[in-house]
């Protein structure tokens, strides 16, 4: 079994240790949204994207594949909106975070 060494010394103030961990923790979780963050520009080409993917499904394999996929972007939309109301968030600001949840993925496109 190997000994920890501790910046502090063998002395190590707990609450010294716990402080730097939520420090760290703090700026890993910084980071991370910064990643994964979406902005509208992102969500309306992502829209767009489903729109064309749409009609083209729609044109090879028939209409109602089209609206299939059409309808499945819908559905996570309202479903997004539900879950929004449930937490609290009303209004055109609801509306935003669940086109920017279903439509924000385009970043990585």
């Amino acid at each position: 079994m190997t000994v920890q060494r501790w910046p502090e010394g063998s002395e190590a103030d707990p609450e010294a240790a716990r402080e730097r961990y939520n420090s760290d923790m703090r700026a890993t979780r910084k980071a991370l949204r910064e990643v994964v963050r979406a902005d509208l520009p992102t969500a309306h080409f992502g829209l767009g994207i489903v729109f064309v993917a749409s009609a083209a499904v729609g044109y090879f394999a028939g209409p109602a594949a089209g609206a299939l996929v059409a309808g499945a972007f819908g559905a996570l939309f309202f479903g997004a909106l539900v879950v929004m109301f449930l937490r609290g968030i009303r209004g055109m600001d609801a509306a935003r975070r669940a086109y920017l949840f279903t439509f924000g993925w385009a970043n990585w496109v």
